[in-house]
C-alpha cells in the first residue's frame, strides 16, 4: 500500500503572499541569524516593511526577470525565492541570472521545499535565457553549501565581505556558487 503524499508546490508569487512571504522571511532570519546578528537587530525586523518590499517586487518588479517564487504545501506559504539579473561587477546581464533569496520555513526544513525551490529558480532563470546562475551564501552556512552543491551548484573562486551595520561591527564573509542553466 502506498503512502498519501502531501499537497505540494511551487508557483509564482501573487501579491496576496506578500505578508505570508514577510512573517516567514522575519521567522528564518531571526533562526539563521541568531549567532551572527546582534539581537537588538533582529528584535527590529520590521515585518510590514517586508511585507511592503514584496508587494512591490511581486507586482512592479523593478526589472522584467525578477520572479517571486512560493513553495506551498496545501495554501501555506512553506518557502520562497527571488530570482533577478545577476548584479555581481563581473555579471553579464544577458546570461547570468541569480537567485537573490532562498528561504524555507524552519520547522519545514528537510521536506522537500527547497529542492523544489531551487529546481524552480532555475527552470525560471533558464526560461528567462540566462545560462549560467549565481547564489551568495555565508562562508560558514554548510548545510546550505552542502545542499546547493548536492543540487549541482559549485563554488566559482568568488568571495565578498558585507558590512550589516556600515559602522564595521557586524561583517558577514560569503562565498558565490554557480550552475550552468544550458542543457546538454
Amino acid at each position: 500500500m502506498s503512502r498519501p503524499t502531501a499537497d505540494v508546490s511551487v508557483r509564482v508569487a501573487w501579491a496576496a503572499d506578500a505578508r505570508a512571504i514577510a512573517r516567514l522571511q522575519v521567522r528564518a532570519w531571526r533562526a539563521a541569524y541568531a549567532d551572527l546578528l546582534p539581537a537588538a537587530l533582529l528584535d527590529g525586523l520590521d515585518e510590514e516593511a517586508f511585507a511592503a518590499q514584496w508587494d512591490e517586487a511581486i507586482s512592479k518588479p523593478a526589472e522584467a526577470r525578477t520572479r517571486v517564487l512560493v513553495a506551498l504545501e496545501r495554501a501555506t506559504v512553506t518557502g520562497f525565492a527571488l530570482t533577478a539579473v545577476a548584479d555581481d561587477p563581473d555579471a553579464d546581464p544577458a546570461t547570468d541570472g541569480q537567485v537573490a533569496e532562498l528561504v524555507v520555513d524552519p520547522e519545514r526544513v528537510r521536506e522537500g521545499h527547497g529542492s523544489r525551490l531551487i529546481t524552480a529558480c532555475a527552470d525560471t532563470l533558464r526560461a528567462d535565457k540566462f545560462t549560467r546562475a549565481t547564489y551568495w551564501l555565508n562562508s560558514t552556512d554548510d548545510a546550505l553549501r552542502a545542499f546547493l552543491e548536492s543540487a549541482g551548484w559549485a563554488p566559482d573562486g568568488a568571495h565578498r565581505e558585507l558590512d550589516l551595520t556600515g559602522d564595521g561591527s557586524v561583517r558577514v564573509k560569503q562565498v558565490r556558487l554557480h550552475t550552468d542553466l544550458r542543457e546538454d
